[in-house]
């Protein structure tokens, strides 16, 4: 998990058509499990992934509506389960569990204990700026400008990659103001109280294109991540779960899923 362990920091996306509700509850050509019942784990921890809305009491998020819409698809069921997550990938090497999720980086090491998934997400980092900014145009030129901030949550993605990828690595480094929500840091921003803000590519284009030319991304994407679901080693659900994944790519699923909890859930939509 590394960095992102905490709130997701972007997801590399284009805007997609709202996710259509007329999809069959599973495609002809692919694995139909019988109805089968599935447990799968997860920590309700990381949202937009996956977390308990404080209004409802309901476990939600973007893992949530992608994991029911492949069982749809498969036709299985699902039992959730919660741990934590240094529990996890161990729990379900162990079999505790058939499916582990939460937003797990695909990593060689974790290889040897659990299968992955294909990618599901691609997390990516850009550098949101107001629109007439002229005085840096990517990371390197941001940590060369002495009087830049940044504006972060602390304990997140952002403000990792911000220490460790774009200043020297010092968590106190007090060019980093620091915020409660994503949405007061773009406040921040086009207030000119802060530089710059580190967002996913999704919800720095929702960003962009609402400002009227208030805000813009500069510099190439950081803090690059992929994600996956993880198995017991030699687990026959692989095969169909990747085949469900490549479907849900392939009709724009995972796009709406991006558009629905990357630009609309930090947005306030």
């Amino acid at each position: 998990m590394t960095i992102r362990r905490h709130v997701l920091a972007g997801i590399a996306a284009v805007l997609a058509a709202p996710l259509a509700v007329s999809a069959p509850a599973f495609a002809s050509d692919l694995p139909d499990l019988g109805g089968k019942t599935v447990v799968v784990v997860t920590e309700n921890a990381y949202p937009p992934l996956q977390f308990v809305d404080p209004k409802s009491g309901q476990a939600i998020g973007w893992e949530y509506d992608a994991m029911n819409e492949i069982a749809k698809r498969l036709n299985f069921k699902v039992e959730y389960q919660n741990t934590s997550w240094d529990a996890m990938i161990q729990a379900v090497s162990d079999g505790q569990y058939q499916i582990g999720m939460t937003g797990i980086t695909i990593k060689d090491d974790r290889k040897e204990k659990v299968d992955f998934s294909d990618p599901y997400l691609r997390s990516e980092q850009f550098m949101l700026v107001r629109g007439d900014e002229t005085r840096f145009s990517d990371a390197k030129s941001f940590a060369a400008l002495e009087s830049g901030l940044i504006g972060a949550q602390p304990g997140t993605s952002p403000f990792y990659t911000a220490v460790y990828e774009i200043l020297d690595g010092n968590e106190q480094n007090p060019r980093i103001k620091l915020f409660e929500t994503f949405g007061a840091t773009v406040q921040a921003l086009k207030a000119g109280d802060v530089d710059l803000v580190l967002t996913d590519s999704v919800a720095a284009k929702g960003y962009v294109d609402s400002s009227e030319g208030q805000l813009k991304v500069v510099g190439g994407p950081l803090g690059t991540e992929d994600f996956g679901f993880i198995f017991p080693k030699g687990s026959e659900l692989v095969a169909p779960v990747n085949a469900a994944i490549k479907a849900l790519k392939d009709d724009g699923t995972l796009d709406a899923l991006n558009k629905k909890w990357f630009l609309d859930y930090k947005m306030g939509g």
